[in-house]
């Protein structure tokens, strides 16, 4: 009888394997007159390894694709005892159960075969003795020989990816060739599931973009039963960050392992080949911001500036240029790769204007400038409106807009020529500073914000913060002991030029209330407030609190 080899020898081999049918035309098996009595219908399951053991408790020890070699002294005497071993097989998902006669039974017991055959599990009897470990040599040897077959195609694909790369292909070329191998479209998507790149062809020709579609219209959470996932390693801090994702669907053929193999090693030269395009990208991204800045303070100039431009792909043609700066809050800087992912999303969104754009990062200040092509001066206020809102559109997909946290403040300069432009990006690169205090709105006037600029300039001189206690601090000593507050009242007065009307509409206030209140205020102040004098300087005193430590 047979014996020998109980061991399962641990050898991952990852899908690698032979099928039932081919280990019983292995010499060994073949020698011991092999019967198929159940379960034919699975002779092509994978042999993932062989077991030989005579316990009861058998299924324990397997762990799914097994060949179970046994002479039948651990089935059972009882009908009931042979069902339920046969069902805890099956339960394992062994791939097949081979009996050798002879020793324990002349025929197989009926409860086994009709389990078996209910079951769908493979069920062999052996009609002559067979060396154990022979037929264990056998059919390990068929499994780590495919698996290396495997490996050795996979390698193949590898190799070829890299020549590709090598060659000044990018992400679609690798794409393509795991599509020719797998016979399958391709598609590399984010974590998310947003679609980056896709390759190959779907039935019948089918564009992969279709196919795509019409997988995600069925699938919305994730992928068909059979699609092989490999993760693009380096989407953040640590070694287990995943920055993207390859999916090989099951459109034509189920993705047989060999696939999933080659899409693994591919999968290391995406993720280097994904960091070097977003390492060009931010670099290019940075030229193009060190370019701006260089215009605005003055090292490029006005007349060299367009031939330099169009090198950097901007040919705004003959009107007038609009200069933008986005200012990050302190706590918004993007970290590592973040100016890259800032400025595609901000360029995916800008694309929308339908004007030509020149964009650049300045990690260092913390900016986005920007140049904009104009058709006219007056398209000035409402593409300020729609870059302002794409702006903060591409900072907040590029989370630079976290719940709570004050969003980017945008900047618009003054529309002219490559020479007013140059003085437009500076003016709006400093006064992006001083518009941080200031209350938010979707963007600011650069033109202005000249008096803002001067009082954040000035904002640690001692002289600033005393000029703003002399001429406000008696109303802010009494907002903060007695209520109603008085400054609230006094900022609306001033913002509507001393009239009583509008500022009580706006404050929801009848007029002697309002009136009553006025009076406070001066009486506070021991002056005016209709003194022109007096309103100027009550007015510059209001913002330069904003920038007062």
């Amino acid at each position: 009888m047979g014996g020998g080899s109980d061991s399962d020898g641990g050898y991952d081999t990852r899908g690698a394997g032979i099928t039932v049918r081919q280990a019983l035309e292995l010499p060994a098996l073949r020698s011991g007159l092999p019967e198929v009595v159940a379960g034919a219908d699975g002779l092509e399951r994978t042999v993932r390894w062989v077991h030989a053991g005579e316990v009861p408790n058998i299924a324990s020890l397997l762990k799914g694709g097994e060949l179970l070699l046994t002479t039948g002294y651990g089935l059972g005497s009882r009908p009931a005892e042979q069902r339920a071993f046969v069902r805890t097989l099956a339960e394992r998902d062994i791939a097949a159960l081979v009996v050798e006669l002879g020793t324990r039974f002349t025929r197989l017991p009926a409860a086994l075969v009709d389990t078996a055959r209910a079951a769908g599990l493979p069920l062999v009897q052996l009609h002559r003795e067979v060396p154990y470990v022979t037929v264990t040599e056998e059919i390990h040897t068929e499994i780590v020989s495919g698996h290396y077959a495997l490996l050795r195609r996979a390698e193949e694909v590898h190799r070829r990816c890299t020549e590709a790369l090598l060659g000044g292909g990018g992400v679609p070329q690798v794409l393509r060739i795991l599509a020719d191998v797998s016979g399958n479209p391709v598609f590399l998507e984010t974590t998310d599931g947003r679609l980056l790149y896709a390759a190959g062809e779907g039935p019948e020709g089918a564009d992969p973009l279709q196919v795509w579609e019409g997988l995600r219209d069925r699938h919305q959470d994730d992928p068909p039963a059979g699609s092989a996932l490999v993760d693009i390693p380096g989407g953040g801090p640590g070694s287990g960050g995943v920055r993207a994702r390859l999916v090989l669907l099951p459109v034509r053929t189920a993705p047989a392992p060999v696939h999933r193999m080659a899409a693994e090693r591919a999968a290391g030269l995406l993720a280097v080949v994904l960091m070097q395009a977003r390492q060009e990208e931010e670099l290019a991204a940075r030229g193009r911001g060190d370019f701006l800045v260089d215009l605005s303070e003055g090292r490029v100039a006005p007349q060299d500036a367009p031939a330099q431009a169009r090198v950097l792909g901007f040919r705004p043609g003959t009107g007038p240029l609009l200069p933008v700066v986005m200012r990050l809050g302190d706590s918004l800087s993007p970290q590592g790769g973040g100016w890259a992912v800032l400025a595609r999303a901000v360029a995916e969104e800008l694309a929308s204007l339908g004007v030509p754009v020149l964009l650049g990062v300045r990690p260092v200040e913390g900016r986005v400038p920007l140049l904009l092509g104009l058709r006219a001066q007056t398209e000035r206020p409402a593409i300020a409106d729609r870059v302002a809102a794409a702006l903060r559109a591409g900072a907040e997909r590029a989370g630079m807009m976290p719940p709570g946290a004050r969003p980017p403040v945008v900047v618009v300069g003054a529309a002219g020529d490559w020479a007013a432009a140059s003085a437009g990006l500076r003016h709006a690169a400093r006064t992006a500073s001083a518009a941080q205090g200031l209350p938010d709105r979707p963007w600011y006037d650069a033109r202005r914000l000249d008096v803002d600029l001067l009082m954040w300039r000035l904002r640690d001189h001692p002289d600033l913060a005393a000029f703003v206690d002399r001429a406000i601090g008696p109303v802010l000593d009494h907002d903060r002991r007695s209520r109603p507050p008085l400054l609230p009242t006094l900022e609306t007065y001033l913002a509507h030029a001393g009239r009583k009307a509008e500022t009580a509409r706006e404050l929801h206030l009848n007029r002697q209330t309002l009136y009553n209140r006025l009076a406070r205020i001066g009486e506070l102040l021991g002056s005016d407030l209709d003194d022109p004098h007096m309103v100027l300087t009550l007015s510059l005193a209001l913002r330069a609190r904003r920038h007062v430590p």
